[in-house]
Parts: C-alpha cells; structure tokens; sequence
C-alpha cells in the first residue's frame, strides 16, 4: 500500500483531476485540456528518444497530421455520425505516417535518422499548406465542432476536458507498461548498444519500426484531440517548431532518464508559452534560457537533477 502511494502518476493524476477546480489555473479549462493532450505527445514521442535513442527530431508531423486527419473525416465524411471516427482517424494516420517513414529509415541511424525526420514534417509542412482543395491551405480547416458522445455533451469544455483526462490516464498507464515489459527492455538494450543488441539476437530495425510506429499511433490520437480542442486544424501544427517544442519539453524535464520527465518538461513549457506570452511578448527568450541553464547545469534535465538529490540522501 505505501508503494501505491509513492506512484508518481498518481499524484499526477490526482492533481489534474482537480484542475478546473484549481484558483485561477482553473479559469483556462483549455489550457488543462492542451497540457494533458501533450502529456501524451510527449510521451509518445520519449518512447523513441528515451526508451529506444532514436532521435526522431521531426515528430511533430504525425500529431499535425492526426490533426487533419480528424478535421477531415469530420468534414467529409462524419458531421452527423459522430465524435469517435474523426478520433480513429487520426490514430490511423499517424500509424500510417509513422510506419511508411519508420520502414524508410528503420536502418539508419545518428544524423540521418533525425535528419530525414525533419525532412519529412518539413515535407508534410509544404504540403498541407499548399493543397488548399484537401487541407484548405494557409487558410487550414475550420467549422469543426465536437459531437455528442453516448449521450454526453462534449461541446462542454470542462466535459471534454475530462475526457481528454480519461484519454491521458489511459495512455499514460499504458505507456508505461510497455516501458517496463520485456519488449520495453529490450528497446533499451538497443539504446544502450546497438551492435551488441545486434550480437545477441535482436532484430533491431525491426524494434525500432515497431516502436516508431508505436509512438505515431499515441502522437495521431493527441493530435486529433488537439483538433477537437480547438476546432480547427492548421499547417503551423507540422512546421519544424512544434517538433522542436517536444523535444525540448522532454529533454528539459528529463526524459532521457525518467518516464515522468516529458510531463514535467510539457508542463512548464505549456505554462511559459500560454501564460507568460500574455504578460510578454518575448517569452520565449525566457523559457529558451532557462533551458540552456538547466541542460548546461543539468544535463539530464529536472528529473535527473532529482534523481541525483535523492540518491545522495
């Protein structure tokens, strides 16, 4: 029982459980909304750096593409049939996406793999914003609204912020299973060392194509959600950027060494992009430094800074 207790996650839980009850966090029921969808983001995304080290610096392409995805389907195909199949569609997006790029690259590696990540959302990016007849151009999609599901208002923000809290729960425990199972193992045996992996039997490009594709179905599913937060889908989503704002979230809040740093990492970005940009317009210079300090004086991020306190203790 004091095992239980001690769960990180649950008090993460338990913390955003009570947010729209929060005293003025409470009042942006949103911005509770976007930080649990890149909790998952994040997450997804560390299945790849910081379970396998694979540096996939252009992941930001698959939760743009959930995004549209799910406006898509709503448009044309599920206006009058729903909340879920926008959703779905999604997901399968970014399983398609992730597969067909993780079985291009599933044999490189350093340099080339993260590069011809970014060339791919930079790809996607183009795209997007030029096929106007499909994704509207740089005028996106909009006229999206969020459906009733099983009788339950979802046009409610604080209803479909909780729903978007069950979705993370569930990702968030599921994630972490297949972090501590054998097959989780077995990605960090091909992060640790990749030519003794090799040695010992594993098929490493066929884990590090599991795993990509993996992380594409969680990242589609926060981006489709995204969509249904904000009711529209735009191209900005795919640039390079949003790729380089997971990035640095989870390297800040130290992904590499601990399954909760995404969390942390996401939390203090969202909150430096959402909050501080409405009291300066330069907000980023802030949190830009503060990431340079914490990495040059932490090079393991927050959780790792953590994590060494504690052991000394």
């Amino acid at each position: 029982m004091e095992k239980f207790y001690k769960d990180p996650l649950l008090w993460i839980f338990a913390a955003f459980s009570m947010y729209p009850f929060i005293p003025y966090l409470g009042n942006f029921i949103s911005l509770g909304s976007e930080l649990l969808l890149w909790f998952i983001f994040t997450l997804s995304f560390n299945l790849c750096l910081g379970q396998t080290g694979l540096p996939s610096f252009g992941h930001g392409a698959f939760y743009g593409l959930g995004s549209y995805a799910a406006a898509i389907t709503f448009l044309r195909f599920s206006d009058k049939q729903g909340f879920a199949l926008p959703i779905l569609a999604g997901i399968a997006m970014g399983i398609t996406a992730s597969a067909v790029l993780g079985w291009v690259i599933k044999d490189k590696r350093g340099v080339y793999f993260a590069m011809l990540t970014v060339v791919f959302t930079q790809v996607c990016f183009g795209v997007c914003l030029r096929w106007d007849a499909v994704t509207g151009g740089e005028s996106g999609l909009s006229g999206i609204r969020r459906m009733d599901f099983l009788g339950i208002a979802m046009h409610d923000l604080q209803i479909f912020y909780y729903f978007c809290f069950v979705v993370f729960v569930v990702c968030a425990l599921l994630i972490r299973k297949i972090t501590r199972s054998c097959y989780g193992l077995s990605l960090q045996s091909v992060r640790q060392n990749y030519i003794r992996s090799q040695y010992l039997g594993y098929n490493v490009n066929l884990y590090k194509f599991s795993v990509y594709t993996l992380s594409g179905a969680f990242a589609g599913l926060a981006g489709a959600l995204y969509c249904l937060l904000t009711q529209s889908a735009f191209a900005d989503i795919l640039d390079w950027t949003k790729s380089g704002d997971v990035v640095m979230a989870t390297l800040l809040g130290g992904g590499t060494v601990s399954f909760y740093g995404p969390i942390v990492g996401s939390f203090i970005f969202i909150i430096c992009k959402n909050l501080l940009s409405s009291l300066w317009d330069h907000w980023a210079f802030i949190y830009g430094l503060s990431f340079v300090l914490v990495l040059f004086l932490f090079p393991t991020g927050l959780m790792g800074m953590l994590q060494k306190k504690s052991l000394k203790k």
